[in-house]
């Protein structure tokens, strides 16, 4: 069976990015087949260091954090400072679809690699940047030179702020989730950037401030300030008006219960106390229970102090919302990370029997498997490929006029696509090629060169015809091929639905509703249902070699 290529496979991504926010967005776009090549130098990735390393590691080579974050990726070692470096990672830029960085404000424009000079050399270019406080290009916030790390994005946005078992005690979220959560969104960003290309064929700035992305986490916060005009804090383990609902001790622990409708209370009512408990008129309802909570919170930890996780877990699971508290001993031993996947194993390509174990991803897709995860690589590794690609590779270096002669050999149909501007003006082109695409919806697809001088109408057109000429109708395609300004003074055409001019007695012509385009290399690939059509007898006008010909004759005179 061959092994699975991700649903991400043909996105090539150039990683500038350091420690966790844009790492972490690159493994959730690698771990599903996009290539990622990271752009280091000197010691690389400064995540190469934090550790912890191995026993088996004697020369540290292999930090933990560097390892999860950039496995199945490619490192090239470019020196971006210099005028060599500069031109390499150029280079590497003409046929990417995204970079991704996360410096401070001006680092890029400094080096003069800014995203407008990226995007000149390619304008399909995706160009993703996270920053603590964000880019000027989006709105200057007055810390955007403030250098930051996730313990602040975590301050300021106002997640800690939230988070302590009280108002005296504000406390940090355990993971990184300012870069976390930063990294999240902007992978999301991404991929919504890279189907606005593939539409128009135009790449974006992409802009994510770490400060925004948390305070998005805190959105009850913002309601609680305006609906009540309250400054929430730490609430403990406990929720603000929801009651039971948090974390309770356990004999050996703790557990998780979460209870928001009245039947998830009357099930837990029943198994602590029976029916006295389920019919306490101070407890039957969601608003009468938030009333009483701390008493009600306090009632419910004396019960579930008095049991074991396991025994909470024989009469609460799958009853109502609840859980144990779990440590990653704990993770590792339950049957639900087995059956789900969620520790994956990596080669150490120090220690092939010894492979290191990492968080998997956790999206999961019916109809693309996600490819296996590959060791992290080594500062610089795949330098020479990408740089320097070796002589084999060289000789299959195709010459533009032989391909476009061995292309000729396709006999194709000669087709005029048609459309109007918004004033109503005819614009029409040859097209390169034209394919029906299906039936049901009908479907065709036109490929137009970016060349062309109606491109840009094409790719924002509502409607456009298709017109597949007569072997009598060379005048006509040679008219089209030309950059004349009074093609349609020249030609017999007529409005058709929606004002599309469509050319008098042709083999057939379609009208169409343009669906979807999508970025070719240098053509345009355009997709459109067909609403109207008409059909003639006759031979087609082919094109054949670099000439006309038609079925009735070999070549035309």
């Amino acid at each position: 069976m061959p092994q699975a290529k991700g649903i991400l496979n043909g996105i090539r991504v150039l990683d500038l990015s350091r420690m966790l926010s844009g790492p972490y967005c690159t493994m959730m776009l690698s771990d599903h087949g996009a290539e990622v090549i990271k752009i280091e130098s000197g010691t690389g990735d400064s995540s190469r260091l934090n550790g912890p390393f191995r026993k088996d590691d004697p020369k540290q080579e292999w930090a933990g954090y560097f390892v999860s974050l950039n496995r199945s990726k490619k490192s090239v070692d470019i020196d971006l400072k210099s005028q060599e470096g500069k031109e390499a990672f150029l280079s590497l830029v003409t046929s990417a679809d995204v970079v991704v960085e996360n410096f401070r404000p001006g680092v890029m424009e400094r080096l003069g690699l800014s995203y407008e000079t990226l995007s000149e050399l390619n304008h399909r270019l995706v160009y993703a940047a996270i920053r603590g406080f964000g880019d000027p290009r989006s709105g200057k916030s007055p810390y955007s030179d403030w250098p930051s790390y996730d313990v602040v994005a975590q301050a300021m946005g106002g997640v800690m702020s939230l988070t302590g078992p009280d108002a005296d005690s504000y406390t940090k979220v355990g993971p990184g989730i300012g870069d976390i959560f930063s990294g999240m969104v902007m992978a999301f960003g991404i991929m919504a950037a890279l189907r606005h290309t593939e539409a128009t064929g135009e790449g974006q700035f992409v802009d994510v401030a770490m400060y925004d992305a948390v305070l998005s986490l805190c959105e009850r916060a913002v309601y609680l300030h305006d609906f009540n005009g309250t400054t929430p804090g730490p609430e403990g383990n406990n929720h603000p008006f929801l009651a039971p609902f948090g974390l309770f001790k356990a004999k050996d622990g703790a557990v998780a219960i979460g209870v928001v409708e009245d039947k998830f209370w009357q099930i837990l009512a029943d198994a602590m106390g029976g029916d006295a408990l389920c019919s306490n008129a101070n407890f039957a309802t969601r608003a009468a229970r938030a009333k009483q909570k701390d008493a009600l919170n306090s009632l419910v930890e004396t019960w579930t102090k008095a049991h074991t996780k396991a025994e909470l877990s024989a009469m609460l699971g799958g009853k109502i919302p609840f859980g144990p508290l779990n440590s990653i001993t704990d993770i590792v031993a339950d049957p639900h990370i087995a059956k789900r996947s969620m520790l994956a194993q990596v080669s150490n390509p120090d220690s092939p029997k010894a492979p290191w174990t990492v968080a998997s991803n956790p999206l999961r897709f019916s109809a693309s498997k996600s490819p296996p995860l590959e060791s992290p690589p080594r500062l610089g590794e795949h330098t020479q490929q990408y740089l320097y690609p070796d002589l084999e590779k060289a000789s299959h270096q195709f010459d533009p006029r032989s391909l476009r002669n061995a292309f000729g050999k396709f006999a194709t149909g000669v087709t005029i696509i048609t459309t109007s501007e918004s004033d109503g003006t005819p614009r029409g082109i040859t097209a390169n090629s034209f394919t029906s695409v299906s039936l049901d919806p009908p479907m065709l697809l036109i490929c137009i060169a970016k060349s062309a001088l109606s491109r840009g109408v094409f790719s924002e057109c509502e409607h456009f015809g298709v017109n597949i000429l007569r072997n009598t109708q060379q005048d006509v395609s040679a008219l089209f091929a030309s950059k004349s300004a009074e093609k349609f003074d020249k030609v017999d055409y007529e409005k058709s639905l929606h004002g599309t001019p469509v050319i008098k007695e042709p083999l057939a012509n379609f009208v169409c509703r343009r669906q979807k385009s999508v970025d070719a290399g240098d053509h345009l690939v355009i997709f459109g249902e067909v609403i109207d059509f008409r059909s003639n007898d006759g031979s087609p006008l082919l094109y054949f070699n670099g000439d006309y010909c038609s079925i009735d004759q070999d070549r035309s005179e």
